[in-house]
């Protein structure tokens, strides 16, 4: 299939990795009859190229350097494709056969959209989360033309009208496997709060300190339907809303110790 099928309708499969070694070859499994998957490494420390490389995949590599999350490689990974179209897949996320034959189905058309939100189901404290439903990621467009900001929690710029899978088919989703722990949860809401910092220095005050977080908790526990997930759905809602006090916390204190160091600046000019 992947020989035959016109240059205009194939699709490549983009996964960016940094120590997946994990999922990554349940993963591998599910997008082999794409007609290429690119995995750019951001210089792994264990088995993930060899995992890779074994299941044919094209290996490029992004160097971490300081580097906290996949965004600041994802433009260069969708642009090492040659494909015109592309998949963007996590290393914890599987593509259900449903959902690869809906994108072939899809480029076939004159009118397909630039770019699609593809649904991704997701787990919290081993319960597939309802609440969360579809959870709509931009992951599925044309690479001619499309960046992705170097940002944590960004979706990719695409040139073109954008469409969104249906809704009501949960067979057309991303399986997300990752369902981590408490610890992991703090951890990454400390790793991830300071890439906030840098999407969006010196915008937040304090009533985004008051406000911010309680939106958050009231969005996802009440309208997104969290209370339907029982005490998983509250404890995730509080995450939610403890990651958006974080963040804008830390936004804060820049803006703080930024103004101190400019009053420290000017006064030793002064005093000069």
């Amino acid at each position: 299939m992947k020989d035959i099928r016109p240059e205009q309708e194939r699709i490549s499969v983009v996964i960016n990795t940094y120590n997946a070694e994990r999922l990554l070859s349940r993963v591998l499994q599910t997008v082999s009859d794409f007609d290429e998957v690119v995995v750019c490494d951001m210089e792994s420390t264990d088995r993930t190229v060899e995992i890779a490389q074994r299941h044919g995949c094209r290996v490029v590599t992004f160097a971490k350097g300081s580097h906290k999350s996949a965004e600041p490689a994802r433009t260069f990974a969708i642009q090492s494709a040659v494909n015109p179209w592309v998949l963007v897949v996590d290393a914890d996320e599987l593509v259900t056969p449903e959902l690869r034959d809906y994108l072939y189905a899809l480029v076939r058309r004159a009118d397909a959209p630039r770019g699609l939100y593809v649904a991704r189901s997701n787990l919290f404290m081993h319960r597939r989360m309802r609440s969360s439903w579809p959870d709509y990621q931009l992951r599925f467009f044309v690479r001619e033309g499309t960046v992705w900001p170097p940002y944590v929690h960004t979706f990719p710029i695409v040139e073109g009208r954008i469409g969104y899978t249906p809704r009501r088919n949960r067979r057309l989703a991303l399986m997300h496997l990752a369902d981590d722990s408490m610890q992991t949860i703090v951890r990454k809401t400390n790793q991830y709060t300071d890439n906030e910092v840098q999407k969006h220095p010196n915008r937040y005050g304090l009533f985004d300190l008051w406000w911010r977080p309680k939106w958050r908790f009231f969005r996802y526990y009440w309208l997104k339907g969290g209370f339907r997930d029982g005490k998983e759905g509250y404890i995730s809602a509080k995450c939610d809303a403890y990651y958006q006090f974080v963040a804008v916390s830390k936004c804060f204190e820049q803006h703080k110790n930024e103004n101190m160091e400019t009053s420290s600046g000017i006064a030793s000019e002064t005093l000069d």
